[in-house]
C-alpha cells in the first residue's frame, strides 16, 4: 500500500473512532479475530456484556469446575446439564507448559505483579515489583492457582489470546477474566490438560 492510500485508511480509522460514542469500547474477541465495540456502564467496570458461548461440554467434572485445554487454547467452566461457558486463552510458550490439577487459592483485583526471579534473571530490565492497573501484565484480575507461580489472570496485550506466549500463565482478555472472576470462588478446582 503506498503511502497516500495508508493516510487516507488512517484518516478514516480515525474518523470512525472519532465517532464512536463515548459509552462503547473496543474490546478483543478471540473466537472472530476480530476488535468489537461493547457497552459500559458509566462507572467504567462492565455495563451490558455480550454473552459468553455456552457449549455443550459432557465432563466428568463438577460445576464450577475451570478446565484448561491448552491445545485447543481454550478454558471451559462447567456448567450443569453437560455444557460449559468457552473462552478464548494465551498459554505457556514452549518450555514454559504444564499440566496438573489445583485449587484457586486466592483472587484478586487489578493485582500487583512481583516477577518471579527465574524470569528477571532471563529478562534483566522487569521491575522487581509492579503495581496493579492496565499497563500491568496480570490484568484486571487474578485468580491464583494453588502454591504454584500460575495464574488464571487478564492482560494489557488481547491480540496475543489464542498464541502460547506466556511464562506458564493462562491469560484472557480483561473483560473475559472479569467475568469468570465473577462466576467462581476460591476453591474451585483447576484442571489443566496438555494438548
Amino acid at each position: 500500500m503506498d503511502r497516500r492510500k495508508f493516510t487516507m485508511a488512517a484518516i478514516a480509522a480515525l474518523a470512525g473512532m472519532a465517532a464512536t460514542p463515548a459509552w462503547a469500547k473496543l474490546f478483543y474477541n478471540p473466537d472472530t479475530n476480530r476488535w468489537e465495540e461493547r457497552e459500559v456502564s458509566s462507572g467504567g467496570r462492565r455495563g451490558k456484556t455480550i454473552p459468553k458461548e455456552i457449549v455443550s461440554y459432557e465432563t466428568k467434572y463438577k460445576v464450577g469446575t475451570i478446565v484448561v485445554e491448552t491445545g485447543e487454547r481454550r478454558l471451559y467452566l462447567v456448567l450443569e446439564d453437560g455444557k460449559a461457558l468457552k473462552y478464548g486463552i494465551g498459554v505457556g510458550r514452549d518450555g514454559f507448559t504444564w499440566a496438573g490439577q489445583h485449587k484457586i487459592t486466592r483472587k484478586a483485583e487489578w493485582p500487583g505483579w512481583t516477577p518471579p526471579a527465574a524470569m528477571r534473571k532471563r529478562v534483566p530490565d522487569l521491575p522487581a515489583y509492579m503495581e496493579g492497573g492496565p499497563d500491568n501484565p496480570l490484568g484486571a484480575r487474578a485468580l491464583y492457582i494453588g502454591s504454584t507461580l500460575y495464574r488464571l489472570h487478564g492482560t494489557s496485550e488481547p491480540w496475543t489470546i489464542g498464541q502460547a506466549v506466556s511464562s506458564g500463565c493462562i491469560r484472557l482478555t480483561n473483560d473475559d477474566i472479569i467475568d469468570l472472576y465473577d462466576r467462581v470462588k476460591v476453591g474451585a478446582l483447576v484442571v489443566v490438560h496438555q494438548g
